[in-house]
């Protein structure tokens, strides 16, 4: 018998805590609403309709705004090549929904490659389910690297007057992009935003975010621009798993410790080798099944969070009520009990009687009526967050992706386990190359043990774990799963170009970097 609850009760997703819905994430969905957010100062406008018009952007609308610039004389050679330009859109310029189904296929947004690209996109097939929300929170923790971000995004075009700026060097895709746009005024409707008033609930995990978007725009005049953007991608994507791996493991012990200030201790074990029989594959299957099974006592935290925060009636969009919430939930006061006592005789009395006996089987358990209410909302509202959690974590950690760090094979044989993606590790690399002398970036070459430090120290990315406290007493068989492990980091660089041994002198064995930087 399924029991009914206000609508009102239960709701999840707290802005102070993360902002994203437990749903599937496409991260370029999640950057072209950033470049929304980004452009409109946080907030979401809502685009204006227009009575007897279809708003619906398809191939075809895509391909008469080029015909009509080549009429115009723009642009040159569109009805001579029309299947090379179809084949341009559909591949270099456009996202797709159901790519490749002629019957269900559809245009959700332009490429995220310039900050106007949001302005043609099919909402409806564009959500991003407030994922943007986050990534804007974490960017404001360093307002300077988010003017910057800005800055790059937005190259080549005057906002003002909806125009190219002269001298602009841009890529040919960023060109068409702002081609197709510079016509398109679709009207919006501005709205009020919360989002500058709350501050990210890990600060050191978004400053972090910050230093690396800033420094992979230091290589903006080295790199070609659309090589940058697909790191800031792949950089934006880690970042926001890495956020919520640690939220989901810090937010009970903060609630334990009555303080958002709590030691961060987070980290995994991560199998280098793409081999799924690996020796290291043991351990990073222990580590991502320790940090899925950590999903419970999150979202139990989440309801004990957003439970005060209702009765106390704390303003859910500053984000000192977290702060007092977790106080609360420290000392509880005589109070704190009744208020939960007088909520609950509330619910309890609009139930019917079926419906009473099998609530009092729910939270038999439980001794004080938070607790009994908190569990109800486990047992009502939690098995939706347990089912879909794990999919948006999958997604936003690019599950089978080379620019992800998981991966799971397609039987039980193979469970999920932590792995670096060679995008992803090259994108970290560019980062890890970079050093700051004076106030100015240079490149510098690495010792492998450096890289590995450093990818452990930062983001808590483990490829050899002898040093760590964990593995003090490790065996003959641990100790050659890490040499096996570290083996296979070496071979990955040499893959994608940055690691050279074939001198025998230990001194010439460095990570140098693709772009010098003096």
């Amino acid at each position: 018998m399924a029991i009914n609850l206000n609508k009102d009760e239960g709701v999840f997703r707290n802005e102070l805590i993360f902002t994203p819905d437990a749903k599937v994430n496409n991260i370029d969905s999640t950057l072209v609403n950033l470049f929304m957010l980004l452009k409109h100062n946080g907030s979401r406008p809502k685009q204006r309709t227009r009575k007897g018009e279809n708003v619906f952007i398809e191939l075809g609308k895509l391909k008469e705004i080029f015909l009509k610039l080549e009429q115009e004389g723009n642009l040159s050679g569109f009805t001579e090549n029309p299947e090379a330009v179809e084949l341009w859109l559909r591949s270099n310029l456009t996202n797709l929904v159901n790519r490749g189904n002629s019957q269900k296929e559809k245009v959700s947004s332009l490429r995220p490659i310039h900050l106007e690209s949001y302005r043609v996109r099919n909402a409806p097939n564009t959500r991003d389910y407030f994922s943007a929300d986050q990534i804007y929170l974490m960017l404001g923790q360093k307002p300077a690297v988010k003017t910057e971000l800005k800055n790059f995004l937005q190259d080549g075009w005057d906002t003002n007057q909806g125009q190219f700026l002269n001298g602009n060097s841009l890529d040919v895709d960023s060109l068409g992009i702002l081609h197709l746009i510079k016509n398109v005024n679709p009207g919006y409707l501005e709205s009020n935003s919360e989002l500058n008033k709350i501050r990210p609930l890990l600060k050191k995990q978004a400053e972090l975010y910050c230093d690396d978007i800033h420094k992979l725009l230091v290589y903006k005049n080295e790199i070609p621009r659309n090589v940058l953007i697909d790191y800031l991608k792949t950089i934006t994507s880690f970042h926001l798993s890495l956020y919520i791996s640690k939220v989901i493991h810090l937010l009970p012990k903060m609630i334990e410790e009555g303080t958002i200030e709590v030691t961060d201790n987070w980290y995994i074990v991560v199998d280098v080798t793409d081999n799924f029989e690996s020796k290291i594959s043991s351990l990073a299957i222990e580590d991502a099944t320790k940090n899925y099974n950590a999903l419970y006592n999150y979202i139990k935290a989440t309801f004990q969070v957003n439970a005060v925060s209702s009765k106390y009636k704390l303003d859910k969009g500053d984000s000192n009520s977290l702060i007092e919430i977790l106080k609360i939930l420290k000392n509880k006061d005589e109070n704190f009990e009744l208020k939960f006592e007088t909520h609950w005789d509330y619910i309890y009395g609009n139930f019917d009687k079926d419906d009473k006996l099998l609530v009092n089987d729910m939270v038999k358990y439980e001794a004080t009526y938070f607790d009994k209410y908190v569990e109800l909302l486990m047992k009502i509202k939690g098995p939706y967050q347990l089912k879909y959690y794990p999919q948006f974590m999958d997604s936003v950690a690019q599950k089978n992706n080379e620019r992800g760090y998981l991966a799971q094979g397609r039987s039980k044989k193979h469970p999920r386990r932590y792995v670096l993606g060679t995008r992803l590790l090259e994108a970290l690399v560019q980062i890890q190359v970079l050093d700051l002398n004076n106030e100015k970036f240079t490149t510098k070459s690495l010792s492998i043990e450096e890289l590995i430090k450093n990818l452990r120290d930062r983001y808590g990315l483990v490829i050899n774990g002898l040093s760590e406290d964990r593995f003090n007493n490790a065996d003959v068989n641990t100790i050659a799963a890490f040499k096996e492990n570290v083996e296979a980091f070496k071979l990955k660089l040499r893959q994608i170009g940055f690691y050279n041994d074939l001198s025998d002198a230990y001194i010439l064995q460095k990570v140098r970097p693709r772009y010098q930087m003096d």
